[in-house]
């Protein structure tokens, strides 16, 4: 329902309607709430669709889908019934004075069409409630059901139709936890048999087959990407002579083409998800992991920009993009070619000797553009965690990811690319970042005050931001600040016209070098074609719903990241429970109404919520003692036990 609300604010041509949904349309149609005109229907401009937040005093804000726009005041709630969650139609109330508002018309469904459930025992009864609020479910169920059911029992919900789907497993077992985070947003690994023959009937690349395409298979390429990947997307050459760089991308459109049963599954996934131990794929691994992946030493189809630098200003003098054969000849892992650049590392052969060669040419050139590119753009320092889990699904360890000279060449080529991509349209897909508004920038003031670092407010943002970033580097606390001042950043999105995007600094910016894992890069290669190909048909047909897709795909990013977030907390607060009662150190995160810590100990990343009144601050250090831990909210509570006092010298704790 969602996705269909979406597309109905922004037009839906009547082809484009699934049998699923003609129902619905023509009720919307019959009542009014949108119109139809050229084959193409859209919301009245009196009606709006949205998400109703949180219920409080008979009022709420409705979240209006389709656009970015103010949220709606809502009064009267009790009278449509609607509660918080709930999809529902409103008519705006034109000519109020005040926050723009309206009324609840009609409730059409739930915002989170899955939810997740589990089995309680209260004074000796059993009730199936929400995971995360242990609410009550809405599922009716008789008590012989319930009976049959054990205490703890996990089960994935259909919030519309208020049903159980199926049993997940038992909230003790730490296997059901990656069940759970897939299952609230119908998350899955399996591909419909459908999709799998299709993925299957692909045949290896004859190059004989390919006679208009580039021919680059004597070209060096070679492929630079974490020890665990399986997806190659990207492969890299630099022309020293020519001072050319090539991007070569997997060309994943030349198997998934639209509407077919790969590319509907795709559009509905969206991103590859990456848990700690596995991955869930976009795309069947028949492609993902095989005949698009960019292996070494085979023949692939691949999309490549061809970028001629300036070796003096370093600005792309010459750029185009096309379809190519290549043969990578070496896969490697970030850590081999750090490894080769402090020199521990060296050529094994003749085809080794060569990318070394090139690649230490091509790390001055990056090393170069990374600091020409940080001059405008931003240098943000907040950590990643990374956690190892075993068979059993608990942790071994966490640590963090670092950023080495290999990722940082990587970055920087894939930057050009995607940047180069973005100079070709002007509408079409673009990853976007708006500057932060004010109201955030004086908050984000705010919390740096609490922590002894005062704003002297530059010329520009930017030199603003550059002297806070010095000053937390004074103290120790460069990674804290810095997810300070993302915090008080607008969230990047994807979207059809271009408003650049303010992190990286660029004027332009798309997402063109994943399209093994990222749909968004997908529609870009198909839009360059259509181009390339002067073909106007296509590249229509490719933009026709490209306003209502760029927000269904920035939807799905967010859901991706969640799915990623919530597994983590889980395996955390499963060893939280058998820590209980010991001893940690941790550093104060937020010190708002419920003050947060993250662990820094031999586990590192885990958020604990503070249950101590004492007076607290800002990035503290502080020993913490385990008392709770809520497996089904997968939470942590702690209390403070005694404050570390930092060395100055010492920026670890």
């Amino acid at each position: 329902m969602k996705s269909l609300l979406i597309r109905l604010t922004h037009g839906l041509s009547e082809q484009d309607i699934l049998p699923s949904e003609q129902k619905c349309v023509d009720d919307f149609l019959a009542k009014e709430y949108i119109t139809k005109k050229d084959n193409i229907y859209k919301f009245n401009s009196k009606y709006r669709a949205g998400t109703l937040g949180l219920v409080q005093q008979n009022t709420a804000y409705l979240s209006v889908i389709g656009e970015y726009v103010k949220d709606l005041f809502i009064e009267d709630i009790d009278a449509s019934r609607a509660k918080e969650g709930d999809l529902i139609i409103a008519q705006r109330l034109l000519g109020k004075r005040g926050a723009p508002s309206a009324r609840v018309i009609e409730i059409v469904g739930r915002a989170q069409t899955y939810g997740v459930a589990y089995i309680i025992v209260k004074d000796g009864k059993k009730f199936l409630v929400d995971l995360k609020t242990d609410y009550p479910s809405g599922v009716e169920t008789t008590e012989a059901e319930l009976q049959s059911y054990d205490e703890g029992d996990v089960f994935k919900i259909d919030n519309q139709t208020f049903t159980i789907m199926e049993k997940l497993g038992n909230i003790a077992d730490p296997l059901v936890d990656e069940k759970i985070v897939l299952a609230q947003f119908n998350k899955h690994d399996e591909f419909s048999q459908e999709v799998l023959e299709a993925a299957k009937s692909f045949k290896p690349v004859d190059s004989k087959k390919y006679p208009s395409r580039v021919d680059l298979r004597g070209l060096p390429f070679c492929t630079i990407d974490p020890v665990t990947a399986k997806d190659f997307d990207d492969a890299i050459y630099w022309d020293d002579e020519k001072t050319t760089l090539y991007v070569a991308i997997a060309d994943v459109s030349e198997y998934v083409t639209p509407f077919g049963a790969i590319d509907n599954e795709a559009i509905y996934r969206s991103f590859s998800i990456y848990l700690p131990h596995r991955s869930i794929p976009m795309l069947p691994r028949e492609l993902s992991e095989t005949l698009c992946s960019l292996q070494p030493n085979v023949d692939r189809l691949s999309y490549v920009f061809e970028m001629e630098l300036n070796i003096d200003s370093l600005e792309v003098t010459k750029s185009k993009v096309y379809e190519a054969i290549i043969h990578s000849k070496r896969r490697f892992n970030y850590e081999e070619i750090d490894d080769f650049f402090d020199g521990s590392l060296s050529a094994k052969n003749s085809d080794e000797e060569k990318i070394f060669k090139y690649l230490t040419k091509l790390k001055a050139i990056t090393d170069r553009l990374r600091k020409e590119r940080l001059k405008v753009g931003y240098d943000f320092r907040s950590v990643e965690i990374e956690m190892s889990i075993d068979e059993k699904s608990n942790i071994v360890s966490t640590t963090y990811a670092e950023q080495t000279p290999s990722h940082a060449l990587i970055e920087d080529c894939m930057l050009l690319a995607n940047k180069a991509a973005a100079s070709q349209f002007a509408r079409g897909i673009f990853r976007i970042h708006e500057a932060p508004n004010q109201l955030k920038i004086q908050k984000l003031y705010q919390e740096l005050a609490e922590i002894g670092i005062f704003v002297d407010v530059k010329g520009t943002l930017k030199e603003t931001i550059t002297s806070i970033q010095d000053q937390a580097k004074e103290i120790g606390l460069e990674s804290e600040v810095d997810t300070l001042i993302i915090r008080s950043q607008m969230q990047a999105r994807y979207a059809p016209i271009n408003s650049g995007h303010f992190g990286l600094g660029f004027e332009a910016y798309t997402h063109f070098t994943s399209p093994i894992r990222r749909y968004s890069d997908l529609i870009v290669h198909r839009l360059l074609k259509a181009i390339n190909n002067n073909d106007t048909e296509e590249g229509s047909y490719v933009l026709r719903n490209i306003e209502s897709l760029s927000m269904t795909i920035s939807e799905k990013e967010r859901e991706a990241s969640t799915v990623e977030f919530e597994f983590m907390a889980r395996k955390f607060a499963r060893w939280a429970k058998d820590n209980i009662n010991k001893e940690f150190k941790a550093r104060i995160t937020s010190t708002d109404i419920e003050p947060k810590a993250e662990l820094h100990d031999e586990i590192k990343g885990a958020t604990l919520n503070i249950t101590s009144k004492e007076s607290i601050a800002l990035f503290e250090d502080v020993i913490v003692c385990i008392d709770k831990v809520d497996i089904p909210k997968a939470k942590i509570y702690a209390r403070v036990v005694s404050k570390i006092k930092k060395d100055i010298d010492s920026t670890e704790i």
